[in-house]
């Protein structure tokens, strides 16, 4: 076998990564998840097409992990905890309890219908039981729905990957499962999350401290603490996806030195890691296979969605009285990705060869819901009651320090819907040390007064001394969602 040439493989490495931005763009424009696109991508490049030959499922396993780390910590970093907070307990109980109920669910289902052992039904329903972060957070967040609601299935994505690899890792090995296996997974969990939260605010405290010497290296920083977060997770026998996605959700919600460039740089970094996964879980798959698996596909489509996963909403849902349209909606949101595949991937890897069926499967599975949920998404939401009349965004807020005078500035861009528009500059009320310096509104630079009235679309530069920052952003957030006359005290949250 000949020696592949360096040029060749970045020159197939940029080609693809191209494919897939422009693919970004045909998605939208056809109304498909753009993750179907980069699976046939990867399929063309395979052994039934243009003939690369790829079946190391050791490899695509560990590259498949590497790459759902930098989907969470991208996840982690763009969501609000103002967004997420209200729905923390449901989101918690579909990311744990849902997850047990849809297993027991769906493998009783299948060791019936399909004649599978037990213990492998089990472990085909913990595969099938996660839902993925990335399909979540592309698809979801072009949907116009309640702040809950989209909070809720961005927790869910974010937290359930953790307990899911858990359970297939045990079921896929042959060591009984005994009455310590239930207090493993919790140490597993709670050690995860403790880690995470703990680099998180760590990481943040010393990224405000830092004084970096250039703006481009507190993206770098940041990602940095995520992934040492996973392995610290990892190192101490932990669960380092969830140590990695609360890391990440405790960065994004801190006073983050550059946020704005932190947040670009960690989109780009998983809309990279999401065309190489899902290019790379195209390659490895071989179509001649996939035949067989279409029926048994088929077959567990229909037990998620007309059971397990209704089944599990309704369990998470009955603490919190949640109107049954909503249910509906989380039942039919939940996407599954590229995690599913890899998590067959795992079983595959620690289990051996008897495995590979469930990835054919999985794969067969994961194109049908894609094409079903992701094209049906908005539809489902307008049909349900629960699309919001207006797709409204959260004010953008982007802090760069000014270490010689003891002062940061605020960059802050007033979106769609946001109630800042038609607020007058003085009734912003901002604390004393912090004033508006200056607003690019059309591409046109003004000084603004106290009769300067905002608009949509308004850029706006906040100079403030270091110890008003962060009252001035709690102000500033609060008008956005309350409009000039919303109560506010020096001590409120800034989320």
């Amino acid at each position: 076998m000949g020696t592949v040439s360096l040029e060749l493989v970045l020159g197939v490495a940029a080609g693809v990564v191209l494919l897939g931005v422009l693919a970004v763009r045909v998605s939208v424009g056809l109304g498909l998840p753009s993750l179907l696109l980069y699976l046939g991508i990867g399929m063309l490049l395979g052994e039934s097409a243009l003939g690369f030959q790829f079946s190391d499922a050791r490899l695509t396993e560990t590259l498949g992990l590497a790459a759902l780390v930098l989907i969470l910590i991208e996840g982690g970093l763009t969501t609000r905890w103002s967004a997420v907070r209200p729905a923390l307990g449901i989101g918690i109980l579909l990311s744990t309890v849902s997850v047990v109920v849809s297993i027991g669910v769906a493998g009783t289902a299948l060791h019936y219908l399909l004649g599978l052992d037990w213990r492998v039904a089990l472990l085909w329903g913990a595969v099938l039981s996660s839902t993925d972060a990335a399909a979540v957070f592309s698809v979801l967040r072009g949907v116009a729905v309640p702040r809950r609601l989209a909070g809720t299935l961005e927790l869910e994505s974010g937290m359930n990957d953790a307990p899911v690899v858990i359970a297939v890792s045990v079921l896929a090995s042959t060591e009984a499962i005994g009455w310590t296996t239930p207090l493993l997974v919790g140490y597993e969990l709670v050690a995860g999350a403790v880690i995470g939260a703990a680099l998180g605010f760590g990481g943040g405290w010393a990224l405000r401290r830092a004084a970096l010497p250039s703006t481009g290296l507190y993206p770098l920083a940041a990602m940095a603490v995520c992934v040492l977060a996973y392995a610290g997770g990892q190192w101490a026998h932990a669960s380092g996806l969830l140590a990695t996605y609360v890391c990440a959700l405790v960065l994004g919600n801190v006073s983050l030195p550059h946020r704005g460039g932190v947040v670009s740089f960690a989109e780009g970094t998983g809309w990279l890691a999401q065309i190489g996964l899902f290019v790379l879980l195209g390659l490895y798959v071989s179509p001649p296979r996939l035949l067989d698996a279409v029926v048994p596909a088929l077959i567990a489509a229909a037990v998620l969605l007309l059971a397990a996963r209704p089944l599990s909403v309704m369990v998470a849902a009955v603490p919190f009285r949640m109107p049954w349209r909503e249910q509906a909606f989380l039942s039919w949101a939940g996407l599954r990705g590229a995690v599913p595949i890899v998590l067959a991937l795992i079983a595959l890897v620690e289990g051996g060869p008897t495995y590979q069926p469930l990835v054919d499967v999985v794969f067969v599975l994961v194109v049908v819901l894609t094409l079903l949920q992701g094209t049906t998404l908005p539809w489902v939401a307008s049909l349900l009651g629960v699309s919001s009349r207006t797709d409204t965004r959260e004010v953008e807020v982007d802090a760069a320090p000014l270490d010689e005078v003891n002062a940061e500035l605020l960059q802050v861009k007033v979106p769609g819907g946001s109630k800042l528009h038609g607020v007058y500059l003085r009734q912003l009320r901002l604390p004393t040390g912090a004033t508006i310096s200056l607003v690019v509104r059309d591409k046109a630079a003004f000084t603004p007064d106290g009769g300067t009235r905002l608009r949509e679309g308004d850029q706006l530069l906040v100079v403030a001394t270091r110890d008003v920052r962060e009252s001035a952003e709690r102000r500033i957030r609060a008008v956005d969602r309350g409009g000039a006359l919303v109560r506010w005290r020096e001590g409120d949250r800034p989320d």
